[in-house]
């Protein structure tokens, strides 16, 4: 599939900050597909709502160390203490869509929503859910609603999710002008930078995908898929010394990925 998976890409890329417990990132919060929020002590937090913020510190430590039965244990104590505590049932939602149960994920992402409306991330992630099940309008509804809320600091990364959304449904040409405005905003991100080349070639606009996709070959957050996406654009723009200069790193560097194997079998347009 020409787009690549956000999730999987948020574990290759997870320097980027896109998502603090799937991805492991040195920020303090957490958020699906795309979005983070932080979570934070309040001075006015009851006893109840205190002890769940630590069970809920610990879930993301685990979270974010690949423990995500334990980290699930942990929240639901969180829950336990205070059951109206909205980012515990976000984060419940993330561990549930890691472990593929999406029904328990999406009943937990609303449930966070119904005890705060205007939570972006935990609608965000609802978004993101609606997504993987092929349910794209309503998916465009959950990014749309999130980047209304004027609080929600997070727009470039939800409209990155919202054009990987609108290219899986097929609407290149609408995926194409989100991911634009995502990377305007944040032009240091490569996964929008990828998605954006990758739904450029799919057009076959090659000179523009080629601009996006060296960008991102040329530093230090390249992978086998970024480097077969390049490959694939300076096949289609004849440049054979960057293919092949582009085939070189690959082998060396991902010797074992199905982006080789796709290479070395001459499956370009697959």
């Amino acid at each position: 599939m020409f787009i690549v998976s956000l999730l999987k890409n948020l574990r290759l890329w997870a320097a980027l900050g896109l998502l603090v417990i799937l991805a492991g990132c040195a920020t303090s919060g957490f958020g699906g597909g795309a979005a983070s929020g932080e979570i934070q002590t309040a001075v006015d937090d009851t006893d109840a709502r205190k002890r769940a913020r630590t069970r809920l510190t610990l879930a993301a430590s685990y979270y974010e160390h690949g423990q995500p039965t334990v980290a699930l244990d942990e929240v639901k104590r969180a829950i336990q203490a205070d059951s109206s505590f909205a980012d515990a049932y976000n984060l419940s939602g993330l561990i549930y869509l890691a472990l593929n149960e999406q029904g328990m994920a999406q009943n937990h992402f609303e449930r966070a929503i119904s005890l705060n409306p205007r939570d972006g991330n935990a609608i965000h992630n609802l978004g993101w859910l609606q997504c993987q099940q092929g349910q794209y309008a309503a998916a465009a509804q959950s990014f749309q609603r999130a980047l209304a809320i004027p609080s929600y600091t997070e727009r470039p990364k939800t409209m990155m999710a919202q054009g990987v959304c609108e290219a899986r449904g097929g609407d290149l040409a609408q995926a194409e002008a989100t991911l634009m405005r995502s990377y305007e905003l944040d032009a240091g991100n490569p996964v929008t930078g990828y998605n954006l080349s990758a739904v450029l070639y799919k057009r076959g606009d090659y000179n523009r995908a080629q601009f996006y996709i060296r960008r991102i070959n040329n530093g230090e957050y390249s992978n086998a898929q970024s480097l077969w996406l390049g490959i694939r654009v300076e096949r289609r723009l004849k440049n054979t010394q960057a293919m092949d200069q582009l085939a070189a790193q690959l082998r060396r560097r991902f010797p074992q990925s199905p982006e080789l194997s796709a290479y070395e079998r001459g499956a370009f347009d697959d």
